[in-house]
C-alpha cells in the first residue's frame, strides 16, 4: 500500500514538472539578438552584420510540428565595417536594396536531430530569388528564456548578389555564411 502511494506521488510530481515546463518560445529580444555574415574578399576573411531585422517565432521543443519562424532583414541596415562598402553593397549590382528592401526566411518545418540540435527547413528570399534551404540550429533554454544559434552557408551568385564585374569569385568568394543568435522568451502553453 505504501509503495503504491509513493508511486502515485512520484507520478504526480513528474506530471506537474512536465506541465510547468511546457512552454512556447515566441518573443524575440531584438536588443540581445544578432544577424551577422562572413565572407572572403581577396583571400581575407571578413564579417559584417545587419542592425535591423524582425523575427517572429513559435517554438515548443515538445511539439515541433507547429513550429514557425519568419525573419525579415532590412537590407539597408547592412554594416560591413566600412562606410564606402556599405554604400556599394546596397546598390543594384549587389543587393539592390531600393527594389528589394528586405531579405527573408520563412520556415516550412522543424526536425529534431537529438539533444539541442535541430534542422529548420524553409525558404530563403534574397533580391527577388527564393530557394529552399535547411538551416542547422541549436536551441538551449533556462526557464522562460532561450536562445537559437545557427549558421547557414549560401552561394551569393545563386541570389545574384554581386553582378557584372562583381560576379568574379576571385575577388569576393561565392560562399557566404549567415550567422544568427536569437534570444527568446516564453510563456506557459495554453491547453
Amino acid at each position: 500500500m505504501f509503495g503504491a502511494i509513493v508511486k502515485l506521488a512520484v507520478a504526480f510530481v513528474l506530471m506537474s514538472v512536465g506541465v510547468s515546463h511546457a512552454v512556447e518560445y515566441r518573443q524575440v529580444q531584438a536588443n540581445e539578438s544578432t544577424v551577422m555574415f562572413g565572407y572572403t574578399q581577396m583571400g581575407v576573411s571578413m564579417e559584417g552584420k545587419f542592425s535591423r531585422f524582425t523575427a517572429q517565432l513559435a517554438f515548443d521543443p515538445a511539439k515541433l510540428k507547429p513550429a514557425q519562424a519568419k525573419i525579415e532583414i532590412n537590407i539597408a541596415s547592412i554594416d560591413t565595417g566600412v562606410d564606402e562598402a556599405n554604400e556599394e553593397v546596397v546598390g543594384k549590382q549587389w543587393f539592390n536594396a531600393q527594389t528589394f528592401p528586405t531579405a527573408s526566411f520563412v520556415s516550412t518545418g522543424m526536425k529534431s536531430l537529438g539533444g539541442d540540435r535541430y534542422e529548420a527547413s524553409g525558404q530563403l528570399s534574397i533580391k527577388g530569388t527564393t530557394r529552399d534551404v535547411v538551416v542547422p540550429v541549436t536551441f538551449s533554454s533556462a526557464g522562460a528564456r532561450g536562445q537559437f544559434d545557427g549558421v547557414l552557408n549560401i552561394k551569393r551568385l545563386d541570389y545574384a548578389i554581386g553582378e557584372g564585374a562583381w560576379s568574379d569569385v576571385g575577388t569576393v568568394a561565392d560562399e557566404i555564411q549567415i550567422k544568427f543568435h536569437f534570444v527568446v522568451t516564453a510563456a506557459p502553453n495554453k491547453k
